[in-house]
């Protein structure tokens, strides 16, 4: 059961592989700074699920995933998996997630560096001084 207010939060960690791993171990340290290091339960996804259990997405890491606050999850896929079968590959596991979950966004740290305006689709105005 998904915790509530004053409940104690349940983050499902998802460390991925690639560089995924590396940039999950500095997120955790902010959770642990913030004392939710207690509240933290892994799981594999991507390549490291299909090396682990021969799935990107295991069961148990869909489960947890359902039955959790919220999900921290890390870069998937690279050249070693490039030649398994398309339903066994990294991205089908971070695909399958979003689906499991309901989730259809994909957002990413963006900025627009004034060389670069010319170089864009969109019209200037619209991506000048661009920073999300």
């Amino acid at each position: 059961m998904v915790g509530k207010i004053g409940d104690a939060m349940k983050i499902a960690v998802l460390p991925g592989d690639g560089i995924g791993p590396e940039i999950i171990k500095q997120a955790v340290k902010v959770l642990d700074f913030f004392g939710l290091k207690d509240s933290i339960a892994y799981s594999s996804i991507g390549g490291a699920g299909f090396d682990e259990f021969k799935d990107p997405l295991p069961e148990a890491t869909l489960k947890l995933a359902l039955e959790s606050d919220a999900v921290l999850l890390g870069a998937v896929g690279g050249w070693k998996y490039d030649k398994l079968p398309r339903n066994m590959r990294p991205e089908r596991g971070l695909l399958r997630i979003r689906q499991a979950l309901n989730l259809f966004a994909n957002l990413r740290p963006a900025m627009m560096f004034p060389e670069l305006i010319d170089a864009s689709s969109l019209k200037p105005e619209i991506v000048s001084d661009l920073d999300i």
